[in-house]
C-alpha cells in the first residue's frame, strides 16, 4: 500500500517480465501516477486499486529524443482486474512514448469516480513521434467519469518534426 507519496509512485524503467500484484495507491497531489512502466517488456498488472491525482497507470517509452534514441516500445503489458478510481486517466499510454506501445491488453477492469477524467487515455504529440498499436480495452466496467471514456490527443504538447502513428486500437465490451 502507498499512501501520499510526492510523485510518480512505482516506476520500472527498461525492465523485463514485471509483475505488479495486489498494489494498493492512494495519492491525490499533483503528479501523483499511480504505476508508470517505461520501455517495459512482458509487464502483468493485476488485481490492483489506484486513486490518484494524475494518472492510474500511464505506459511510457521515453520522452522526446531520448525515447526515439533508446527506440524500445512498450510492449506486451496485461492489465486486469483492477479498480481504478481518481485521476487524470485509468489505462494512459503517453504522454513520454517517443519509444512506442504495442501489445497493451487492459481487460475486465472497473473504473468509477466523478473525478476521473478518462477511462483509456493515449497523449501524444509530433515532439514525441512513436507508434501506437495494438492495444485492447475489453470488458471494462465505467460508472462516473469527467470528461471522456475514451480520448486520443495527438497534440498533448509542443509540437515538433515526429508525427507519431495511432494504429490498432480495439475498444470492446466498455460498459458505461
Amino acid at each position: 500500500k502507498l499512501i501520499n507519496a510526492p510523485m510518480w509512485n512505482i516506476h520500472p524503467v527498461l525492465c523485463e517480465n514485471v509483475l505488479v500484484e495486489r498494489v494498493k495507491v492512494v495519492t491525490l497531489g499533483p503528479n501523483n501516477d499511480g504505476l508508470n512502466p517505461e520501455a517495459c517488456k512482458n509487464v502483468w498488472i493485476r488485481d490492483c486499486y489506484f486513486d490518484t491525482g494524475d494518472d492510474c497507470i500511464a505506459i511510457k517509452s521515453g520522452r522526446d529524443q531520448d525515447g526515439r534514441n533508446i527506440g524500445r516500445p512498450a510492449e506486451n503489458h496485461i492489465i486486469e482486474n483492477c479498480m481504478f478510481k481518481e485521476g487524470h486517466g485509468g489505462v494512459v499510454i503517453g504522454s513520454e512514448i517517443g519509444g512506442g506501445a504495442r501489445n497493451i491488453y487492459a481487460l475486465n477492469n472497473i473504473m468509477d469516480s466523478k473525478e476521473l477524467d478518462r477511462a483509456l487515455r493515449i497523449k501524444t504529440s509530433s515532439s514525441r513521434g512513436g507508434v501506437i498499436e495494438n492495444i485492447f480495452f475489453y470488458n471494462t466496467k465505467v460508472g462516473q467519469y469527467k470528461e471522456a471514456a475514451v480520448r486520443f490527443n495527438m497534440f498533448y504538447e509542443k509540437p515538433g518534426n515526429h508525427i507519431p502513428t495511432i494504429r490498432n486500437i480495439w475498444v470492446e465490451k466498455l460498459n458505461v
